[in-house]
């Protein structure tokens, strides 16, 4: 992981990054440096570089955005653009700094460039193609170390994320998975409890276990609890994870190519509960937090549920499965109600849920719907747009619960042809009746097939930012 450090002054004759404006008088620029600088902005080129022979500098020119959101998201960027260039001249070490900008610009930067350079190398048996960037060293007269720890914090997070969203499940079974959160926990700070397949089936979680039948490996359920002395609040927020460590569709079998080849990634949702406990927890959030993660694998063997199988949830919801390959709904369904016996402040789950809702909005937003208040939904949406993972909502009028009612149980695991999102998000909603619930589904932009900035290449984190982002503003 890449690392930061804060520096107490400007250093001369370094590889430098400069945030500006205009070209800065304190660098003392030559007249053909300067010239070539103005040559350059001419050419609508934002990031410059002068080239001393023994060190760089390099100026990025902020581009205007149309509000506040946009302008740092393009500053994030410019810190993909920046990484690189880094990489591609084999920097170690860079000092970015700033003559005019914000502190909240030179940080923007930086976490583009961070993200940027995460790379998964686990299996390549070559390790020299390693990216570069070893530290960036940032300088701001507004800069404090707990800025430089908490920035740090978030983008390990991240990259704790990405990393378990990119393993495939030859390792990371469900079991496993279980382990990597409890790694995650003493390092960060947070408690993990497991439950095994004998005490899921005790508590009677009849759709982790339907899901799980066809597996020759166990199934789990993990429940992460953060609760500091400080906290602000009594009744936790809770968050809920889908943990389909790899899903086959089952004997609702996915095709091979851009279907099931990447399906390790289905527990994306999962992923980030992980990472946000990471981030909340290694930043000593004042907030009562609960994760609850379902996992599993969802494989065709012959003990596999089949479509037309009716099983018993655990809220004794009875469920007529009539699709194997919506199985996320199925052990989300008992994570919901189990999370009844916490009496929640607010529930958030997050799910790689829906082919429809990738087709609806595509990896530019995440598709989101619940019940909870206008002013959470609200405080959401702009934690969104402060990080630039912008949320839509769907609606969850009460015509869409007809398409899955079932003639022999109370719910079919399936809508019709239309609204796939919705409906299922009116599955989900069926179990969260005593407390306020949010549902993202984040299917599209959890994980991408071409890099797609600093967002990288496979897992992307997706969520551990906005959520933490959401949790702050409840701090202030």
């Amino acid at each position: 992981m890449t690392d930061i450090k804060i520096v107490n002054s400007k250093i001369e004759k370094v590889n430098s990054v400069y945030l500006c404006d205009d070209i800065p008088s304190d660098l003392h620029f030559s007249d053909l440096e300067k010239k070539y600088i103005i040559n350059q902005r001419e050419n609508k080129l934002n990031q410059i570089v002068i080239n001393r022979y023994d060190y760089l500098i390099i100026l990025i020119f902020a581009e205007k955005g149309k509000n506040p959101s946009d302008e740092k998201e393009k500053l994030r960027r410019s810190g993909f653009e920046l990484c690189n260039y880094l990489n591609t001249n084999k920097i170690e070490n860079i000092y970015i700094s700033s003559f005019s900008k914000k502190v909240e610009d030179v940080l923007a930067v930086t976490e583009g460039c961070i993200l940027s350079n995460y790379e998964f190398i686990k299996y390549k048996t070559d390790k020299n193609k390693v990216n570069s960037i070893k530290t960036i060293y940032i300088f701001h007269t507004e800069l404090n170390q707990k800025r430089v720890d908490e920035l740090k914090n978030l983008t390990d997070a991240v990259s704790l994320t990405r990393d378990l969203v990119n393993e495939p499940v030859v390792f990371l079974t469900a079991e496993q998975f279980s382990v990597e959160m409890e790694k995650a926990g003493k390092e960060a700070g947070f408690e993990v409890e497991v439950f095994n397949k004998k005490k899921i089936q005790s508590l009677k979680m009849g759709g982790l276990l339907a899901v799980n039948w066809g597996s020759p490996n166990p199934p789990t359920f993990n429940i992460l609890s953060y609760k500091p002395k400080n906290a602000i609040n009594k009744k936790p927020y809770i968050l809920i994870g889908k943990g389909v460590v790899y899903d086959t569709g089952g004997l609702s079998l996915k095709e091979t190519t851009n279907g099931m080849d990447y399906m390790k990634m289905d527990m994306a949702g999962g992923a980030a509960v992980v990472g946000s406990f990471y981030a909340i927890a290694k930043n000593n959030l004042p907030i009562y937090m609960i994760g609850l993660i379902p996992a599993t694998e969802n494989r065709p063997d012959g003990n596999a549920v089949t479509p037309g199988d009716i099983i018993e949830m655990h809220d004794g919801t009875t469920v007529e499965v009539l699709n194997t390959d919506a199985e996320g709904r199925l052990i989300l369904g008992d994570a919901l109600s189990y999370a009844k016996k916490y009496e929640p402040e607010l529930v958030i789950d997050l799910a790689t849920l829906t082919g429809s809702a990738a087709r609806a909005i595509g990896k530019e937003g995440i598709v989101f719907m619940g019940t909870a208040s206008d002013q959470e939904k609200n405080n959401l949406k702009k934690s969104g747009e402060n990080v630039y993972e912008r949320l839509v909502e769907f609606p969850l009028w009460d015509e869409y619960a007809e398409q899955i009612k079932s003639t022999i149980a109370d719910l079919k695991n399936i809508g019709g042809p239309e609204a796939g999102a919705i409906t299922a998000g009116k599955f989900l909603e069926h179990f969260t009746s005593s407390y306020p619930w949010l549902h993202l589904d984040i299917a599209a932009g959890a994980y991408t097939h071409a890099r797609d900035s600093y967002r990288g290449l496979g897992g992307t984190g997706l969520c551990v930012r906005l959520l933490y982002d959401f949790f702050v503003q409840k701090t202030k």
